[in-house]
């Protein structure tokens, strides 16, 4: 992956795309496992499409990971006078609004579209953010892409640092980005519906946001493929439920903050990580859905 990085990195931006987008049909034609997982969650959350336009969705999927491979080799090369040629923002006022309250930003994202071009073209146009990671299990690889996510000021802290550094953003007014459509597992995880079916989701942002007022902006960087770059769009802060019950609303807002992400994907539905093994973790009794 390392040598694949910079390998593309070296090529014409055209040349990188094609690249990666060669690199993409290989990969679903080879990883039948991935394509199979892809299926499974197609078929439970939308059940009402053909079989041939799941497919049809799985293989965009695919191609969008390979555009986004392409784009991340190519960070270095981006500045602020040339970074519009990848992506622009729509709604960015909804963001700037939030951030002048002065409590923090929670970025509330997902594996939509191109989520890493998201961070990074945010901090080119200005507006650095803390980005929650977790460790890549190949060292060159892991120093590769933090090195790329942090060329314009972004800063990474650990997921299991998750807690302390997120509190510590928002006590410095600052904002931190979250990918909050992955798999997690009790305690760390509370079982809210996605596409009508419990998904075991991390409630540590609803909990950091009741904590200490920080806004809650839904933001995703999606393909648009009419004007052939990425949108960072934005939607307005969510109104955070708040009862005075601390538990039920932690549970209440990461279901709310899931619904955001749901009608994201909803929308751009060849967009999402659908091989992703998102409702691996099942509530006592339920047996599995995915093959080992």
């Amino acid at each position: 992956m390392w040598l694949l990085v910079r390998t593309l990195g070296v090529l014409p931006r055209p040349l990188a795309r094609a690249a990666g987008s060669l690199i993409s049909a290989l990969t679903y034609l080879l990883h039948s496992r991935l394509r199979r997982v892809g299926q499974k969650n197609l078929k439970m959350a939308l059940p009402e499409l053909s079989e041939a336009e799941r497919k049809r969705i799985l293989r965009t999927v695919f191609a969008g990971l390979g555009r986004q491979l392409a784009e991340f080799s190519q960070f270095p090369k981006y500045t602020r006078d040339n970074v519009s040629k990848v992506a622009v923002y729509e709604g960015f006022e909804n963001f700037d609004s939030a951030h002048r309250l002065g409590k923090g930003v929670l970025f509330l994202t997902a594996h939509v579209g191109a989520w890493e071009i998201g961070s990074f073209a945010h901090s080119i146009y200005g507006n650095p953010m803390n980005i929650v990671v977790r460790d890549l299990d190949n060292e060159l690889v892991d120093a590769l892409v933090r090195r790329y996510r942090t060329l314009h000021g972004n800063v990474t802290f650990d997921n299991r640092d998750f807690a302390r550094g997120l509190l510590g953003a928002m006590r410095g007014g600052e904002t931190v980005g979250i990918l909050m459509d992955t798999n997690m597992t009790p305690p760390q995880g509370v079982f809210v519906d996605f596409f009508g079916i419990p998904a075991c989701t991390a409630s540590g942002l609803a909990r950091v946001a009741l904590k200490t007022g920080a806004a809650v902006v839904p933001a995703f960087t999606v393909w648009d493929a009419a004007i052939g770059k990425y949108k960072i769009s934005f939607v307005p802060a969510l109104n955070l439920i708040q009862t005075g019950n601390a538990e039920s609303d932690a549970v209440s807002n990461t279901a709310l903050f899931t619904k955001a992400i749901e009608s994201c994907v909803r929308e751009h539905p060849e967009q999402w990580l659908w091989v992703h093994r998102r409702w691996k973790t099942r509530p006592p009794g339920e047996p599995p859905i995915y093959r080992k």
